[in-house]
């Protein structure tokens, strides 16, 4: 069975600084693009960063500039270095990724279970 496991998460004062892993375990065949989203009370999850296999990266407007992303595609797992950490980027954070099964090279989507940044002012 695939699964995402997430970790990282925390508390940090403003200006502080958090790394967030997600390592993909199972059998697969391979992992496509990997992506950190996150989530608010009441509001939609969003996009924070995207890297593909090829190491290709997109970030949201709001992380520009704080946050890199990164992968180590021997361990399947994805990174989010988040920097000058601010009070709005509390949130849970999700992994998630596109993962191509053994076989049938079918590509699946799979979510990781959340780890929650607290961020104070």
């Amino acid at each position: 069975q695939v699964q995402l496991v997430e970790s990282g998460g925390g508390l940090v004062q403003a200006g502080g600084s958090l790394r967030l892993s997600c390592a993909a375990s199972g059998s697969f065949f391979s992992v496509n693009d990997m992506d950190w989203y996150r989530q608010t009370p009441g509001k939609q999850r969003e996009l924070v960063a995207v890297i593909t296999s090829g190491g290709r990266t997109k970030y949201t407007d709001d992380v520009k500039g704080r946050f890199t992303i990164s992968r180590d595609n021997a361990k399947n797992t994805v990174y989010l270095q988040m920097n000058n950490l601010k009070p709005d980027d509390t949130a849970v954070y999700y992994c998630h990724a596109e993962i191509v099964a053994h076989t049938t090279f079918l590509t699946f989507s799979y979510w990781g279970q959340g780890t929650q940044v607290t961020v104070s002012s």
